[in-house]
Order: structure tokens, then C-alpha cells, then sequence
């Protein structure tokens, strides 16, 4: 390989989640499908929340973010695994490999981040409903979602700036449907136990202080409506369990994960899946489809294209 790196490897081979021709081609319409529904779905709320002005609050502003974030973390190898499928040799060139890895870290540290501004966002509203506005400005909200995105930056790029000088000389197979790090890494042709340690320790350190931001926020938004209402409890589940629910689909992977980093189970490819897939499938879905003002802007929606159509 020409460059920096001193490598003579050009591309690795990714090992995809079947080998079966009959599994791959039930694959490629099942990812097609669930492809094509999460892109919907997270374009449908980005739309609602822009030309909907009872959608311009600080929540549904950091929702549609959220619904970006996730449109990034379902393509950045999503529509290469589809076309893979239909490929007999499936392989990806080194700069591709390392593009992988930039934007996996990019969009996963920078949704990490904005989950948590979406917490705090929730709670002021429970916690300090007075003030919510002139606390949550658009200015506000534009600066956590310029946070978000300069941390997933500098996450990621911390990563890349040791992976792409690796040394890779030899093994290039790479068993996932795209280019995971901690595969990578151990492809180098050197002792990568440092590096291991490194990568585990950023990420996870990441990850641990996101989750304990979170977990903190959210006890003390139960712990303060309980405290002011009777059968607060209740209320404080049924407001927050959308928010809660994405939380757990998103760090429970990321747990298993960072227990067994530079372990290859098989396992891994579903968490890898569901990370990748499923998780921005799904957020539409908890998060806003069952939401009564996304459902108005909706229904309206629909009236001012039904309307249009029967003007001409």
C-alpha cells in the first residue's frame, strides 16, 4: 500500500453475515426493506418538524437531529452490505475501510452526545417547566447539537490518526459486513495490545460518562415528579419511556461490546446489526410515530397534499 501506512494491503475482504446464496438473497430484501423504511421514517420527521410550526420546540428540534444522526448511522455501510449480497467477491479498498471507521465513530459518539442533551432537555421540562424556554433557546439547542457533533469528531479522528499508519501486511479478511476497528486492528502486523487498550479505554470512556450523565438525569426527573405529585411515578414512566427505551437499544450493544472488545463471538454481527439497522429503524417509531402532535402534523401533512392534488 502507497503512503503513510507502509502497507502491501490495498483492501480488506469483508466476510458479510452469510455465506448461503439462499440466506444472502432472504438478506438483501430484508435489509432493503428495513433500509428503506428507516430512511422514510427519519426523512418524515425532519420534514414535520421544519414545515410543522407546532413542532418547533426544543425537543422536536433535537429529535430531528436525532432522526439525521441516525440516517448517517444507517448508511455508512448499510447500502454496501445490500449490495454486497448480490456480489460474489465482497471487498472494500483501505481508504473505504478507514472511511468506515471515521463515520461509524463520528455518528455513534455524536448520537451518544445528543441523547444527552435530549435528557437534560427533558430535564428542564419536567424539572423546571417555568424556565423552559428561556432556558432551551434555539441557541442553546444549536450549541448542543454543534457539541455533539465536535466531540463525535474528535472521537473518531482520534481513532483514525493510529489505525491508518497500521502496518498491513498480510490477513485482510475482516468477519463483519463492514469494517469494525477492533477487526481491523488486529490485522496490523505488530503487536496491537496497546492500541487495543487505547481504543477500548477512548470508546469506552465515552460511553461511560454518556451513560452515567443519562442515568443520572433521568433519576433525578423520576425522583423530583414523584416527589411533587401523587402517582407522579406513573406519569414520569409514561412521559420519559420513549426516551428511556431508545437509551437501552442504543447502550445495551455498546455494554456488550466493551465487556468483550477484541473477542469475536457470533453474536457480535446481530449486535452489529441492530446497531447499525435497526436502532434508526426503530427510533421513528418510539419516539415520535406514537406522539400525538407528530400524529396532527401528519394528518395535516396528508390534508395539504390531498388538497394539492385535487386542485390540479
Amino acid at each position: 500500500m502507497k503512503g503513510a501506512n507502509n502497507s502491501v494491503v490495498t483492501e480488506f475482504i469483508l466476510l458479510g453475515l452469510s455465506s448461503s446464496r439462499e440466506q444472502q438473497l432472504f438478506l438483501f430484501f430484508i435489509f432493503s426493506v428495513s433500509y428503506g423504511a428507516a430512511m422514510l421514517g427519519n426523512i418524515l420527521i425532519i420534514l414535520l418538524v421544519i414545515t410543522d410550526s407546532h413542532l418547533h420546540s426544543p425537543m422536536y428540534f433535537l429529535l430531528s437531529n436525532l432522526s439525521f444522526f441516525d440516517m448517517c448511522q444507517a448508511t455508512f455501510a448499510t447500502p454496501k452490505m445490500i449490495a454486497d449480497f448480490l456480489n460474489e467477491h465482497k471487498t472494500i479498498t483501505f481508504q473505504g475501510c478507514m472511511s468506515q471507521i471515521f463515520f461509524l465513530h463520528v455518528f455513534g459518539g455524536s448520537e451518544m452526545v445528543l441523547l444527552v442533551a435530549m435528557a437534560y432537555d427533558r430535564y428542564i421540562a419536567i424539572c423546571k417547566p417555568l424556565h423552559y424556554m428561556s432556558i432551551m433557546s434555539r441557541r442553546v439547542c444549536t450549541v448542543l447539537v454543534g457539541v455533539s457533533w465536535i466531540i463525535g469528531i474528535l472521537h473518531s479522528a482520534s481513532h483514525l490518526v493510529f489505525t491508518v499508519n497500521l502496518p498491513f501486511c498480510g490477513p485482510n479478511k475482516v468477519d463483519n459486513f463492514f469494517c469494525d476497528l477492533p477487526l481491523v486492528i488486529k490485522l496490523a502486523c505488530l503487536d496491537t495490545y496497546v492500541l487495543e487498550i487505547l481504543v477500548l479505554t477512548n470508546s469506552g470512556l465515552l460511553s461511560l460518562i454518556c451513560f452515567l450523565l443519562l442515568l443520572i438525569s433521568y433519576t433525578i426527573i423520576l425522583a423530583t415528579v414523584h416527589h411533587q405529585a401523587s402517582g407522579g411515578m406513573s406519569k414520569a414512566l409514561s412521559t420519559l419511556s420513549a426516551h428511556v427505551t431508545v437509551v437501552v437499544l442504543f447502550f445495551g450493544p455498546l455494554i456488550f461490546i466493551y465487556i468483550w472488545p477484541f473477542e469475536s463471538f457470533p453474536i457480535d454481527k446481530f449486535i452489529s446489526v441492530c446497531f447499525t439497522v435497526f436502532t434508526p429503524l426503530l427510533n421513528p417509531m418510539i419516539y415520535t410515530l406514537r406522539n400525538k402532535d407528530v400524529k396532527e402534523a401528519m394528518r395535516k401533512l396528508r390534508n395539504r397534499h390531498v388538497g394539492s392534488k385535487q386542485i390540479f
